[in-house]
């Protein structure tokens, strides 16, 4: 059960009742920066799975605000819900897929990332042809693409069944929703990495600074759990651009996409793109041995 009291977020950030004290120390040392930066109304902020309507409104408003102070750039942050009947799902054509990463840079902008570190919630993977060791993938190539001999394989957050990055948060700052996608809400955060730490397909990243933005770049179109500007000392993640998918939308990565390998949809429809590509296709998921249960697949056209 969601403890409402926001002196449980004060005793964890300050002491660490389950946590050996030097390692909860390292774990929140980044937040001796971020923390005085947090207002009254933001640190008091109830969980977001208790806020009612009349309270997000005002959550909302608030950090409409406080973006239009900061930046001088006036957004509109929603707040989407899952849409009943709803259950997304991605796969990608590792056949068709040739590297060239305008999907990391899609999402890049999309989800207003910090521009100085060129942050993405996806990683484009240079593999090589018979295998399919990550650990071994080069994500840092420069050379031009596709190459001879390798295949790529982009990697974001599997917005998992069974999620070890939800087991592990200490205070529910994360979970997942009722459409299959796993969120954080950034307000209630306390920056500890333990999901980051948890998660094997390394989906999840760390604001070691407050992100920077030209204002000029800054996405207007944002929602509460998916691509507003977050703050320093909290976690985030891919979200299949919620704010998007939920209004009907596809996810910014696929619009990207020069070559048709990306596929998202409603598993749920027996109509729908992804649910052909389940159905027909030899899909196959990473890491199946740690039991995770990915909504995100791959294959290869035979």
């Amino acid at each position: 059960m969601i403890d409402e009291d926001p002196t449980r977020r004060l005793a964890l950030k300050a002491g660490g009742a389950t946590l050996g004290a030097a390692a909860f120390a390292r774990a929140l040392a980044p937040l001796t920066e971020w923390q005085p930066t947090t207002s009254v109304d933001e640190f008091l902020q109830k969980h977001y799975k208790e806020l009612d309507a009349a309270e997000m409104k005002e959550v909302l408003a608030r950090l409409e605000q406080e973006t239009l102070d900061e930046t001088g750039v006036s957004v509109s942050i929603a707040d989407p819900r899952p849409l009943p009947g709803v259950r997304f799902a991605y796969a990608l054509n590792l056949s068709i897929c040739i590297g060239c990463r305008r999907c990391a840079e899609a999402c890049h902008k999309e989800n207003n990332h910090d521009r100085l570190s060129h942050n993405s919630y996806i990683r484009v993977l240079e593999m090589e042809k018979g295998s399919l060791d990550l650990e071994k993938g080069n994500a840092h190539y420069t050379h031009p693409v596709p190459r001879k001999d390798k295949f790529y394989m982009p990697v974001q957050c599997h917005q998992c069944d069974n999620a070890p990055c939800v087991k592990v948060c200490p205070i529910e700052a994360t979970w997942k929703e009722a459409d299959g996608i796993v969120v954080v809400d950034y307000n209630w955060c306390i920056g500890c990495r333990y999901c980051e730490a948890a998660c094997p397909y390394h989906a999840r990243r760390f604001n070691w600074q407050k992100p920077e933005v030209p204002a000029e770049e800054i996405n207007p179109d944002q929602a509460y759990l998916s691509n507003r500007l977050r703050p320093q000392g909290v976690m985030e993640k891919c979200t299949f651009c919620l704010h998007r998918t939920r209004e009907g939308r596809f996810p910014a990565c696929l619009e990207a996409c020069p070559t048709g390998a990306r596929v998202f949809g409603n598993v749920l429809d027996p109509k729908s793109e992804i649910r052909w590509v389940l159905e027909n296709k030899r899909v196959f998921v990473l890491k199946e041995d740690v039991g995770t249960r990915p909504r995100f697949f791959y294959f290869f056209d035979e």
